[in-house]
């Protein structure tokens, strides 16, 4: 009987010791779904020839950077366009104090103008050529395109373009696309304000000509939006979520700013400038041969990737 009583007792101390359960095996990584609206698409161009528009890659579509629905405080009509140049976001206001929000790259011509205008043309597949002035001013950096770039991949205004006039006056300010997606949410060297191309088609279908577009001014962006602060990677989020959270029981310190990440250099800085006088009449663009253009972009098989496409995942 006290052999029996040893034996059980020893059985018990070994279970104790061995795993108490067998361990969960690890879930497969599910692969990152990107959402439809920004799969990839089919779509014409200027001559009717098909073109590919490439998906989004996951990376790039960050929360801010997300076309969605979200409330909107402003006192604009519904229908009209609201750009945000300083937090980096377009509206389109909805009914019901709604609007559906745009992620957007700021180029330096982007902080160029404020106040309101309107729509007076839109173009699918848009050409593009340097105006006399940025001709005279630059020939060296804008002679390669005096020409013009047709429509296309190639072109820097990507799939299509919203042109803003103040009656008859064109501002010079555009709402295009871009053949760099990695640059949607952060400022970059040249241009106005640029939307996933996916963003912009389906903008460009649900605005019509004479379009109310107003264009905030910084004082207005932090009254309407609050103080933004950039991250590391270029994006902005609002400065309430950069800071810190600071344990009241520890000793007060001094809060330090953070620096803003420089921007990465921007390959179409030759391609999109602000000019520094206004022609007396916009040259209408031409078409070329883009074989003989030089910047990287400037043919589909040129390979070229951009310094923030190559340092985010392949996914």
């Amino acid at each position: 009987m006290r052999l029996a009583f040893l034996f059980t007792a020893l059985a018990l101390g070994l279970a104790a010791c061995g795993p108490s359960q067998e361990a969960a095996a690890p879930a497969p990584q599910q692969p990152v779904s990107i959402p439809e609206i920004y799969q990839s698409r089919v779509d014409r161009g200027p001559n009717g020839d098909v073109i590919q528009i490439p998906a989004i890659r996951a990376a790039y579509l960050i929360d801010r950077n997300r076309r969605q629905t979200v409330p909107y405080n402003g006192t604009e009509t519904p229908g009209t366009i609201v750009v945000d140049p300083y937090a980096r976001v377009l509206y389109h206001v909805q009914p019901g104090g709604q609007a559906m929000r745009y992620g957007v790259a700021v180029g330096r011509a982007g902080k160029g103008f404020e106040g309101r205008a309107t729509i007076a043309r839109k173009a699918a597949w848009p050409s593009w050529r340097p105006t006399d002035n940025m001709l005279k001013t630059e020939p060296e950096l804008y002679g390669q395109f005096a020409g013009g770039l047709s429509g296309g991949m190639h072109n820097p205004l990507g799939s299509r373009a919203l042109y803003l006039y103040q009656g008859n006056t064109d501002t010079y300010y555009r709402i295009h696309g871009t053949m760099d997606p990695s640059s949607i949410g952060k400022a970059t060297s040249a241009g106005c304000i640029r939307l996933f191309n996916q963003d912009v088609i389906d903008l460009f279908e649900a605005v019509p000509n004479g379009t109310e577009v107003v264009v905030r001014s910084e004082a207005e962006s932090v009254r309407m939006e609050g103080p933004m602060m950039e991250t590391p990677e270029g994006y902005v989020v609002p400065a309430v979520q950069a800071q810190p959270v600071i344990d009241p029981a520890a000793a007060p310190v001094q809060a330090t700013a953070l620096a803003p990440a420089q921007p990465a250099v921007d390959p179409y800085a030759a391609m999109m400038a602000t000019p520094t006088a206004m022609p007396t009449a916009a040259p209408e663009p031409m078409a070329m041969d883009t074989t003989a253009v030089t910047d990287p972009f400037a043919t589909a098989d040129a390979g070229f990737v951009s310094p923030v496409e190559s340092a985010v995942p392949s996914w």
